[in-house]
C-alpha cells in the first residue's frame, strides 16, 4: 500500500481542486519554453540550493511555473497572493499536492488573511523575496528589523512597486539589493503593454461582454501598461481618450493619434474607464458626478485605491451585483455608475491575467534576478539595480528560438565600425 505523502503547511481553498490546477498548469507550459529552459538547468546546477524564498505573486498558472522552477533550482520556497481577488484556487491546490510547494492565498480572501499571509512569509525568514507592489518588504522593514540582515535581496516586477522601493531608499530604509525586474526590456515592453492591454480588455468583456467598438473609453494614464490598453482599446474599435499628468506622455498619446484632455472632461464622455496609473484617486467624487448613466469604471493599474471607491459609496443608496465581478451603483441622483472586479485588477479580478506567453519573459526575468542576487551576494549596493544587459538579451534569444526566428548577426567589420570613435563616412 503506497503511503499518502505529507502536504506542506499551506492555506488554501481545497485540496481537492489539484488535478484540475494541474491540467491547468501543463496547458499554461506549452506557451512558457524560456522558464521551461530555466528550469532545466536549474534542475542540474541547483543555484538557489539552501536560500530560502518568500515570493508575493498573483497566484496563477503561470506563477506556478516560476514557483517549481525556483524549486527545482534548490530554493526552499513559499508563494503568498499579491491580490486578494487574483487566486486560481485550483493552482494553489496543485503546487501544494503534486509540487510540494507551501501556498497561502484563498481567492476573494479579506484584508486581515491577506495580511495574515505576509506574516507567514516572512515567518518563513526569506533570504530572497520576490515581491509584487513592495508589500512584503514594506512590511519587513517596518515590524522586522531583525530580520533585515538575513536578507541578500529582493526582486520587484511592478511600476507601483519600483516607486515605492525608491522612497525606501531614499528614506534610507532599504538597505539591501532590489532587482527592477519592472524595467527589463524583456519585462516591460511585452509583459506591460501586449499583456496588460489585451488581458485588460479580456477582463472587461468577461465582466460585462459588451461591444466595444464605437464605445468611448478613457485611459487613464500612458505609461506602458496605458499604452497597451490604449492600443487594444483602438483595434476593438473603441474611440480612445487619454488622460495625464505627465507632457512628455501627453504629447506622446497625442501623437500616437489619441485625444488627450483632463479627467474632468473625459468624465462626460466616457462610456468605459480603465485607470493604469499606480496612483491614487486618479477617478473620484467630483468626476463621478458628471459621468453618464451607466458608465463603467474599473482598475488595471495596481491597488482599488485608483478609484474613490469609499466616495463613490458614499453617493450611492444601492450597490447591488450584476453580473460576476460587476456591482452597479445607483446614485442618489438617479443614475448608475457600474464597477468591475470591486476595482481591483481587472484583468485578473474578472479573467485570467497575462497570457501566458509574456509571463515566460517576465518570470524568467525573475527567476534569474534571484540566480544573479545569490551569485552576487555581499557585492551589491542596497538599493535598485537593473537586470544585467547580458540577462536580458539572453531572455529574448531563447524567446526567438522557441518562436522560430532567427535575427542577423554583426560582422567583425561592423562591429570594429560600432566601437570605434575614429572611423568616418
Amino acid at each position: 500500500m503506497t503511503a499518502t505523502p505529507t502536504l506542506p503547511k499551506s492555506d488554501i481553498k481545497d485540496t481537492s481542486l489539484a488535478q484540475q490546477g494541474q491540467q491547468r498548469i501543463t496547458w499554461a507550459g506549452r506557451e512558457m519554453p524560456v522558464l521551461a529552459q530555466i528550469r532545466d538547468r536549474f534542475a542540474t546546477e541547483k543555484p538557489l540550493a539552501g536560500i530560502r524564498i518568500a515570493a508575493c505573486c498573483h497566484v496563477t498558472t503561470e506563477t506556478a511555473h516560476l514557483a517549481i522552477a525556483l524549486k527545482a533550482g534548490g530554493a526552499d520556497a513559499i508563494l503568498i497572493a499579491s491580490n486578494p481577488l487574483s487566486t486560481q484556487d485550483d493552482v494553489a491546490a496543485s503546487l501544494v499536492v503534486d509540487h510540494g510547494i507551501p501556498v497561502y492565498a484563498i481567492k476573494g480572501e479579506d484584508n486581515d488573511t491577506y495580511h495574515r499571509h505576509v506574516q507567514t512569509a516572512l515567518d518563513h525568514r526569506p533570504n530572497i523575496i520576490i515581491d509584487d507592489g513592495s508589500d512584503v518588504v514594506a512590511t519587513l522593514v517596518k515590524e522586522r528589523q531583525d530580520q533585515l540582515s538575513e536578507v541578500i535581496g529582493t526582486t520587484e516586477e511592478t511600476t507601483t512597486g519600483i516607486v515605492r522601493l525608491r522612497a525606501m531608499f531614499k528614506d534610507g530604509v532599504l538597505t539591501f539589493p532590489a532587482m527592477n525586474v519592472n524595467d527589463a526590456d524583456t519585462k516591460h515592453f511585452f509583459d506591460n503593454r501586449y499583456g496588460t492591454g489585451q488581458s485588460t480588455l479580456d477582463g472587461v468583456i468577461r465582466a460585462t461582454n459588451i461591444l466595444l467598438a464605437g464605445k468611448t473609453v478613457v485611459v487613464v494614464g500612458y505609461g506602458w501598461c496605458a499604452k497597451g490598453v490604449a492600443m487594444r482599446a483602438r483595434g476593438l474599435g473603441a474611440n480612445v481618450i487619454v488622460t495625464e499628468v505627465n507632457p512628455v506622455k501627453a504629447i506622446e498619446a497625442t501623437m500616437d493619434g489619441f485625444r488627450v484632455m483632463p479627467m474632468a472632461a473625459a468624465a462626460t464622455l466616457g462610456n468605459l474607464f480603465i485607470t493604469v496609473t499606480g496612483n491614487k484617486h486618479v477617478i473620484r467624487g467630483e468626476h463621478f458626478e458628471t459621468m453618464r448613466d451607466g458608465a463603467i469604471i474599473c482598475n488595471s493599474g495596481h491597488f482599488d485605491i485608483e478609484l474613490d471607491l469609499v466616495a463613490l459609496k458614499e453617493m450611492a443608496e444601492e450597490i447591488r451585483p450584476v453580473r460576476p465581478s460587476t456591482e452597479e451603483y445607483r446614485l442618489k441622483s438617479g443614475k448608475s455608475i457600474i464597477v468591475l472586479g470591486e476595482g481591483r485588477l481587472v484583468n485578473l479580478a474578472a479573467a485570467e491575467g497575462h497570457p501566458s506567453a509574456v509571463m515566460d519573459m517576465s518570470f524568467a526575468n525573475q527567476a534569474l534576478a534571484c540566480e544573479y542576487l545569490v551569485k552576487n551576494k555581499g557585492s551589491l549596493e542596497p538599493g535598485l539595480h537593473s537586470i544585467p544587459t547580458e540577462v536580458d538579451q539572453e531572455i529574448a534569444s531563447l524567446k526567438l528560438k522557441a518562436m522560430g526566428i532567427e535575427i542577423d548577426i554583426l560582422t567583425a567589420e561592423q562591429q570594429v565600425y560600432m566601437n570605434s570613435w575614429s572611423m568616418g563616412t
